[in-house]
C-alpha cells in the first residue's frame, strides 16, 4: 500500500494551512487500526487538504492513495474515504465557465476540473465494492457511482438490480438517491430513471396493514401474490418469507418455475388485494408494485418521492402531501424495516451528547448519532428535506405538509419540521400564521433540543411570530432568569433567544423581564436592541435606560457598553434622555471617540427638534470635524445629517453635504444623499450636483442620486429609469423605491396613480406582489433580518397600490 507516496514533493504542494508536508502521515493514519487515529486523520483532511470543499495541489496529489485505501478490504472505515473522495471530484463548473488564466480563480477552477477527472479515472474500483459486507461502504459507493462512473446506465441498472437483494434499508435509500443523482446529471437516462422512481412510489398506506415483508424483500425471492397460507406437495409452507427447503430464496411452491405467473393468475382471479384495493398493471399487479402485489417499504416509497421531486418535480401528483403523510404515519406506527421500529413501549429515549472533546468531525458525527438514537427512521429528514426543495414553490402544499410533522406524536419528525419550516419561510413567501402556532407548541415539550429549534426558527421571524408569542411568554417567564441571559465562556452576556424573539413579535409581556434585566450587572450586551423593538409598550423603560447611560464610565469601553442603549433611546425616540446623551457627546474619550459620537449623533437625530439643545455642540463638530485628526471623510456628512434633523438649517448643512457629493469616497457620498433626500424642497441646491451621479460607474451612487434627486425636484424625472432598472439588478433596493412609489401615489382619484414620469409603477408593484420567492432569499445563507425587510416591501406594494400616502 501507499506504493510512490515518498516520491511525491509533499512538501512544496499545499494545503489551507501551508506546505502540505503532514499529508503523508494522514494518509496513512486513514488505514491505522487505531479509530482514534482514522477519525482525527480524517478530520485534518476535511479540515486542511479539502477546507471548506476547496481543492488544493495536495488534495490532487491524495486522489490516487485515497483510490488505493477505498479498494483494500484490511482498511477500516472505507465509507469515510469514499464520502471525501465524493465531495472532493463532486464540485461541478457551471456550463458557462471558462477556465480563463487570466482570472483570478482560474487555479482553483482549474483543480476542480483535475479533481472530478482524476475521480472519474479512478471509478471502476467503486464497482467492486457494491455487495461489499462493510454497510458503510455500501451506503456511500451508490452515490460515488452515480456522480463518477462512465457508463450511468450500467450503473443504473446495477443500482435497480442490487435494490431487490439489499438488506439494509438505508442502503435501499442510497441506491434510490443515486437514481435520481442520474436523472439529473444524464437527460438522456432520466426517462427510465422516473419510471423506475414512479414505479417504487406506488403501495397502500391508509392505515391498513401493510404486507411488506422485510426478510422476503431483503432476499430477493421471487414475486409471490399476497393470498394466504397453503401447503405445497413437498411439505413446505409457502407464505412471504418463509423459505423452501433449499433454504432462503429456494424455488419452491410460488417461487419455483412458473410460480409468479400462477400468483398473477390467482391475483388477478381474486380482483382485490389484502389491503382491500382494486386496480391493477397491466401484470395483474397494483401499478408500481412488485409483480406480485407487493407494496415497496414506506421509506423507500417516500425516497422514490423525494428524488421525483428533485429530478423531475412535474411528475408529482397534486395531492403529493396525503400520500406522504401517510407513509410518515406507516413509518411511526412501526410497518417498515424493523430495525427502525420504535416498538410500543412510548416514546424514544433522548439523546445524550457523547463526553469528550474528540475532534470536530467526530464530534459533528457524535452530535448527528445522539439526535438520530431512539428515532423512528432517522433518516426520513433527509428525505423530506430533498422532497421540499422539490416542491419549491408549492408553498401551500409544504405548508400543510409540515403542519402534519408538526403533530406527530415523534418528537424527532417534530425537530425535522420546524428546521424545515424555518427554512421556508426565510426563502418563499406565504400564509404562515398556522405554521408559526405550531412552532411555538413545540416550547411545551421536554425535549430541549425540540425547543431550542423553535426559538431559533422564531427568532428571526419578528412580528410574523406573534401566532407563537402566547406560547413564547409562557416559555419566557417559565424558565425564570436562566432562559433570559445565555452566558458565554470569553464573551459578554447576551440576552436569551426567547427572550429576544418575544421582545421582536412587540408583545408588552417581555417589559416586565427587561427591566429586571435593566437592573442587572452587567448588562446583556443586546438588551438595549430589544428594547427597541417594543415600540410605545416600552415607554416605561426610558426612566431606567437613563439612568443606565447616565452611569456609563466614559472610558475606553464606552463605544461597547453605550451601543445598544443609545440604539434603544433612538428606536423610541426618547427624546428625555437628552442629558444622558449628550454626556456622551461631550465626554467621548478619544479611543473610538468618533464611533461613539456616530451612535450619538443617530440618536440626536432621531430625537428631532426636540434635541435643539444639541444644535450649538452639532454645528461645533460640523465646522470643526473635517479639520480633526483622524476624522472619516463621512464624519462631516453625519454631523450634518444630525443638525439638520435637530435645527432644520439647510444654509448650514447643504455646502457640507454637496462638498461630500462631488467627493470621491463612497460612505460620505451615501450620507449626503439621503440627508439631501430627507430635506426634500429645502436641500434643492444639491441638484446641479446630484444629477451627474445619476450616470456614475457605481450602481449604488446612482440610486442614492436618483432618490434625493427625486425628493428635492418633487418628481420622478431623470430618476425613475435609474430605479427602475436597480429594482432588477438590486433587489436590495426595492423597499426605498417602495417608499417613494408609496409616497408618490395620487389620491385625489381614489388611489394608485402614480406621477406621470414614474412610467409602469404599479405594474412594477403588482408583479412583485405575485412572486412567490422572497426578493432577498438567497441560496446558502441568510441574515436575521431578511424576513421582516421582504415583510416590509410587501406592505409597501400594497400599500402604494391602495393608494394611501406613507405614514
Amino acid at each position: 500500500m501507499f506504493g510512490g507516496i515518498d516520491e511525491v514533493e509533499w512538501a512544496g504542494l499545499e494545503h489551507a494551512y501551508g506546505s502540505a508536508g503532514d499529508v503523508p502521515g494522514l494518509l496513512r493514519g486513514l488505514a491505522s487500526a487505531d479509530p482514534a487515529v482514522r477519525e482525527s486523520a480524517l478530520d485534518a483532511m476535511y479540515g486542511a487538504v479539502h477546507h471548506q470543499g476547496d481543492v488544493y495541489d495536495s488534495t490532487l496529489a491524495c486522489i490516487p492513495f485515497l483510490l488505493e485505501l477505498v479498494v483494500d478490504p484490511a482498511v477500516p472505515d472505507r465509507g469515510g474515504i469514499i464520502e471525501l473522495l465524493t465531495s472532493i471530484g463532486g464540485i461541478e463548473l457551471d456550463g458557462d465557465d471558462e477556465l480563463d488564466p487570466e482570472c483570478e480563480e482560474f487555479e482553483s477552477a482549474a483543480n476542480y476540473a483535475m479533481a472530478a477527472s482524476a475521480v472519474t479515472a479512478g471509478a471502476d474500483a467503486f464497482l467492486s465494492l457494491v455487495g461489499c459486507e462493510d454497510r458503510g461502504v455500501r451506503l456511500t459507493v451508490p452515490l460515488a457511482l452515480a456522480a463518477f462512473h462512465g457508463e450511468p446506465a450500467l450503473v443504473l441498472a446495477l443500482l435497480r438490480e442490487r435494490l431487490k437483494v439489499e438488506p439494509d434499508p438505508e442502503v435501499r435509500l442510497a441506491y434510490v438517491e443515486a437514481g435520481g443523482r442520474i436523472a439529473l446529471r444524464h437527460d438522456g437516462l432520466a426517462p427510465e430513471v422516473v419510471e423506475w422512481l414512479t414505479a417504487l412510489t406506488r403501495g397502500p398506506h391508509d392505515g391498513k396493514p401493510s404486507v411488506y415483508d422485510p426478510d422476503a424483500y431483503a432476499l430477493g425471492l421471487p414475486p409471490e401474490p399476497p393470498v394466504r397460507t397453503r401447503p405445497q406437495s413437498n411439505g413446505v409452507t409457502d407464505v412471504t418469507g418463509v423459505t423452501g427447503p433449499n433454504g432462503p430464496g429456494s424455488q419452491g411452491g410460488t417461487s419455483g418455475p412458473g410460480g409468479a405467473q400462477r400468483a398473477d393468475r390467482q391475483t388477478r382471479a381474486k380482483g382485490r388485494d389484502r389491503t382491500g384495493r382494486t386496480g391493477r398493471g397491466t401484470d395483474g399487479a397494483r401499478p408500481g408494485t412488485p409483480a406480485s402485489g407487493r407494496p415497496y417499504d414506506p421509506g423507500l416509497r417516500l425516497s422514490a418521492i423525494a428524488q421525483l421531486a428533485r429530478c423531475a418535480p412535474h411528475t408529482l401528483p397534486a395531492d403529493v402531501v396525503p400520500d406522504v403523510t401517510g407513509l410518515l404515519r406507516e413509518l411511526r406506527t412501526g410497518r417498515g424495516p424493523e430495525r427502525f421500529h420504535r416498538g410500543p413501549s412510548g416514546p424514544p429515549p433522548r439523546p445524550v451528547p457523547p463526553p469528550g472533546p474528540g475532534t470536530l468531525l467526530g464530534r459533528l458525527l457524535d452530535q448527528r448519532e445522539a439526535e438520530r438514537a431512539g428515532r423512528t427512521a432517522p433518516w426520513t429528514g433527509d428525505l423530506l428535506r430533498t422532497l421540499h426543495d422539490g416542491l419549491g414553490d408549492r408553498v401551500d402544499d409544504r405548508i400543510a405538509l409540515l403542519a402534519d410533522q408538526l403533530c406527530s406524536p415523534d418528537w424527532g419528525q417534530r425537530i425535522d419540521a420546524v428546521r424545515m419550516s424555518a427554512r421556508l419561510m426565510r426563502t418563499w413567501r406565504g400564509e404562515y400564521g398556522e405554521l408559526v402556532g405550531l412552532i411555538g407548541e413545540q416550547l411545551h415539550d421536554g425535549e430541549p433540543g425540540l425547543a431550542d429549534a423553535a426559538v431559533t426558527a422564531l427568532e428571526d421571524l419578528h412580528g410574523l411570530a406573534r401566532p407563537a408569542a402566547d406560547a413564547l411568554a409562557d416559555h419566557v417567564i417559565a424558565g425564570g432568569p436562566g432562559r433570559w441571559v445565555r452566558r458565554w465562556a470569553e464573551e459578554p452576556d447576551a440576552l436569551g433567544r426567547a427572550l429576544v424573539a418575544l421582545s421582536r413579535t412587540g408583545d408588552a409581556r417581555a417589559v416586565p423581564v427587561l427591566a429586571r434585566l435593566l437592573e442587572r450587572d452587567p448588562l446583556p450586551r443586546d438588551l438595549g436592541f430589544a428594547v427597541g423593538h417594543l415600540g410605545a409598550a416600552a415607554a416605561p423603560l426610558v426612566p431606567a435606560l437613563r439612568e443606565r447611560l447616565g452611569a456609563l464610565p466614559l472610558d475606553d469601553r464606552l463605544y461597547d457598553t453605550a451601543g445598544s442603549l443609545l440604539w434603544a433611546v433612538k428606536a423610541l425616540r426618547a427624546s428625555e434622555a437628552l442629558p444622558e446623551v449628550l454626556r456622551l457627546l461631550r465626554g467621548a474619550p478619544e479611543y473610538r471617540r468618533e464611533w461613539v459620537v456616530e451612535l450619538v449623533l443617530r440618536a440626536l437625530a432621531a430625537f428631532g427638534p426636540a434635541a435643539a439643545d444639541a444644535v450649538p455642540g452639532l454645528r461645533a463638530l460640523l465646522r470643526d470635524g473635517a479639520r480633526r485628526s483622524g476624522s472619516s471623510p463621512a464624519f462631516g456628512a453625519k454631523a450634518a445629517a444630525a443638525l439638520w434633523a435637530v435645527g432644520g438649517d439647510a444654509d448650514a448643512v447643504l455646502p457640507v453635504l454637496c462638498a461630500a457629493l462631488a467627493g470621491t469616497d463612497q460612505g460620505a457620498r451615501r450620507v449626503a444623499a439621503e440627508t439631501v433626500g430627507a430635506m426634500g424642497p429645502a436641500g434643492a441646491g444639491a441638484a446641479p450636483v446630484l444629477a451627474p451621479l445619476l450616470t456614475a460607474a457605481d450602481p449604488w451612487t446612482r440610486v442614492d442620486a436618483a432618490h434625493a434627486l427625486w425628493s428635492v425636484t418633487g418628481g420622478p424625472g431623470l430618476s425613475w429609469p435609474v430605479l427602475r432598472a436597480a429594482w432588477d439588478s438590486l433587489p436590495s433596493t426595492r423597499i426605498p423605491t417602495a417608499e417613494r412609489l408609496t409616497g408618490g401615489a395620487d389620491t385625489s382619484n381614489g388611489g394608485g396613480a402614480f406621477p406621470a414620469g414614474a412610467r409602469g409603477a404599479a405594474g412594477l408593484l403588482r408583479s412583485e406582489l405575485v412572486h412567490v420567492r422572497r426578493h432577498n432569499a438567497i441560496d446558502g445563507g441568510y441574515g436575521s433580518h431578511d424576513i421582516v425587510r421582504d415583510e416590509r416591501l410587501l406592505a409597501l406594494c400594497r400599500q402604494a397600490l391602495n393608494g394611501r400616502t406613507s405614514s
